[in-house]
């Protein structure tokens, strides 16, 4: 399991790796995995398709970027796969993986078109019944899964028991030295307690 911060601190684990958005002046680091998120759940009136693309491609280290993800519309899934049809191409072609970001409503996905599944959605839908069949699907297609916005242990060893190879979370962002500290017990915790697969058939 790879945890992603969106504030970087020296202090971070190894283990943790960064989310970095166009709104959040971060930027991949040495050492350190990362993943780009389009920052349209912040900011929905100030994303742009160009200007994403732009700043996609002025990233360093490509090719330590899990994923990138194609523009989504919060709790609304059609609305997601009408946005987001037409950026799969051009976020390959900019050199990055390509990420759908699953929300609220989802019955099926254009699976051949991306490379990673980011579960968004509220809560109800990411920790809701279907999530879990969502996450096995992805994994028998050969997919990366990504759980967003993950503030809790409980949360982290839920990501991890349905299968999602990476998670990210702000708890660092609100008082960052306790909060780091407290990322890191989780991942030493998570990594100390035996984990049980739910990814097959039930």
């Amino acid at each position: 399991m790879i945890y992603l911060s969106g504030r970087f601190k020296s202090t971070l684990p190894k283990e943790v790796g960064l989310l970095v958005t166009p709104g959040n002046r971060g930027k991949a680091r040495q050492d350190r995995v990362w993943a780009a998120d389009n920052g349209r759940f912040a900011a929905p009136d100030k994303y742009s398709d160009a200007s994403y693309l732009k700043w996609l491609m002025a990233q360093d280290k490509k090719s330590d970027c899990l994923f990138a993800t194609a523009p989504d519309v919060v709790g609304d899934h059609h609305a997601t796969l009408q946005l987001s049809a037409h950026m799969y191409s051009p976020i390959r072609q900019a050199g990055y993986p390509v990420a759908f970001v699953a929300q609220n409503g989802f019955d099926d996905a254009p699976w051949s078109s991306f490379d990673a599944l980011f579960i968004g959605g509220d809560d109800a839908f990411k920790l809701g019944p279907q999530v879990p069949g969502i996450v096995r699907e992805a994994k028998r297609r050969g997919k990366w899964v990504h759980m967003g916005r993950v503030n809790s242990y409980l949360r982290l060893r839920l990501a991890t028991v349905i299968g999602c190879d990476s998670v990210d979370g702000n708890h660092i962002a609100f008082m960052p030295d306790k909060h780091t500290a407290d990322v890191a017990q989780w991942i030493k915790q998570l990594a100390a307690q035996p984990i049980l697969d739910l990814t097959g058939e039930m």
